[in-house]
């Protein structure tokens, strides 16, 4: 995928380092220390098991280099990458140890991230010629959110909220609280500043119609049917960013796109992508990689 920037070292770190240790515990690694000679270079690559997209590249180059600096990762496939099943995703040399070491948390990064982007893609594919964005929600791993949502982008969608401190939303809960949509809304306006962007869910076309009236800047039409999120885009006109959501899969995102809705969002991309499985092959020194 073009135009898909790396998220900064700094961020990725932590996690990686949390990890690696929490793998290897209070003694490091028994097995392989016991079996592979100190001096032990190899040459392994990780290939893709199934078809998919790449994501999470950057975390796995971390989880060997953190165990040894030595070890070079050489990127065949990048991150949003589409790759066949077989397909060479890359090649990681270097000693030995470090490698086997690594190996579990790459993998957990690696197949987890590309899961996501694999999910993503798959929808977005699924709408694409309908002017729908797919993006993804805050039904994250906790503290896997924003490597989670770089996943997102890699497999083509696009990321909503990142917490709660970045957008309005005003959910049903809210309006009940407040005790209603328009004092809800006033109650925002009176609190935030002018750069936050304010989004009211509406499970109704009345609803909507209420929501309309304080000029928000995006609606979030919550499980309505494809008859009436049609009419809430007709209703909208153009005046608010309209996002459809509730129980949306692959099977059904391209009717909802039809609708002319300008997002689909979407909390399994995250919270239930099945990974996409990858493996490390060691490779004989003579085998070509």
């Amino acid at each position: 995928m073009t135009n898909l920037s790396s998220l900064p070292a700094i961020m990725l770190e932590p996690l990686v380092r949390a990890a690696l240790l929490e793998d290897l515990g209070r003694a490091g690694d028994l097995t392989t220390d016991a079996i592979v000679a100190k001096d032990h270079h190899a040459t392994t690559v990780l290939a893709a098991r199934k078809a998919g997209t790449v994501a999470g590249l950057d975390l796995a180059a971390l989880a060997f280099r953190m165990i040894d600096k030595d070890v070079d990762m050489t990127v065949h496939c990048a991150d949003g990458s589409k790759v066949a099943q077989g397909e060479v995703i890359a090649s990681v040399t270097g000693p030995a140890r470090a490698i086997l070491t690594g190996e579990r948390t790459a993998l957990n990064f690696l197949c987890h991230l590309s899961g996501i982007a694999t999910a993503t893609a798959s929808v977005v594919d699924a709408v694409r010629g309908h002017s729908a964005r797919i993006v993804c929600t805050r039904k994250t791993t906790p503290g896997l959110r924003a490597v989670e949502k770089y996943a997102v982008r890699a497999g083509g969608g696009s990321n909503h909220r990142f917490g709660l401190d970045d957008a309005i939303l005003i959910k049903d809960n809210h309006i009940a609280i407040a005790g209603g949509i328009r004092p809800a809304i006033e109650r925002v306006r009176r609190s935030v500043g002018h750069l936050v962007k304010i989004e009211v869910e509406v499970d109704t076309l009345a609803q909507l119609d209420q929501a309309l009236a304080f000029a928000p800047d995006a609606v979030l039409l919550d499980n309505m049917s494809v008859e009436q999120l049609r009419q809430a885009v007709a209703m909208v006109a153009g005046r608010a960013v309209t996002e459809a959501s509730g129980s949306i899969t692959l099977a059904t995102a391209p009717d909802i796109a039809a609708t002319g809705v300008d997002l689909i969002s979407i909390g399994w991309l995250t919270h239930s992508a099945p990974i996409l499985d990858i493996g490390l092959d060691y490779r004989e020194a003579d085998r070509p990689v």
